[in-house]
């Protein structure tokens, strides 16, 4: 989508909720839901109205979000963000090209894919480990493999160099803006 294309969506409170294409922020607006807050300068004309596409609206009835702040997804970034992108065996700390994963308890000996028996591995060391437990390969693991309590905190840079102008007011305070 291109910027003219696209419509920040606020909750009822101004907090900005998600980026939607202008003709489902028309579709909301002829339903009565929102109210348009800004508009960009490009119209939109038809045979017996015209209208200027919405850049900024607002839901006009709070919207409740349900965030559970405990749950991290089980992904190859978590479990990265989890290690600290270091290999769990010899403790060094790598790029993320270097790093892959280990089974803990390998799957032939009944290793789930989960928190719990997953770590970063390097490659150096995963073949070390080969198919067999930490004990069997005569190696340690740095941290025992475990669900994290919170996701970690990570910095969420959304790039919005040529955002409109009309959306920085709103998102100043929920997203770092990335600088020209």
């Amino acid at each position: 989508m291109t910027g003219m294309e696209q419509t920040l969506l606020l909750n009822a409170s101004f907090e900005p909720l998600k980026v939607v294409h202008w003709r489902k922020a028309i579709t909301l607006l002829c339903q009565g839901k929102v109210e348009v807050i800004s508009v960009y300068d490009r119209e939109v004309r038809s045979v017996s109205i015209s209208f200027r596409l919405p850049s900024v609206i607002r839901l006009l009835r709070y919207v409740r979000i349900r965030q559970r702040f405990d749950y991290v997804p089980f992904s190859r970034a978590n479990i990265y963000a989890r290690d600290e992108h270091t290999c769990q065996y010899c403790g060094h700390s790598m790029p993320t090209s270097e790093l892959t994963f280990d089974h803990v308890v390998p799957v032939a000996h009944g290793g789930r894919k989960d928190w719990e028996n997953i770590v970063t591995c390097c490659v150096k060391c995963n073949r070390k480990k080969g198919g067999r437990t930490p004990v069997e390969a005569g190696m340690h693991l740095v941290r025992s493999p475990k669900r994290p309590e919170s996701a970690p905190a990570l910095r969420i840079t959304i790039g919005l160099r040529h955002a409109p102008e009309s959306w920085r007011d709103y998102l100043y305070w929920n997203v770092e803006l990335d600088d020209e």
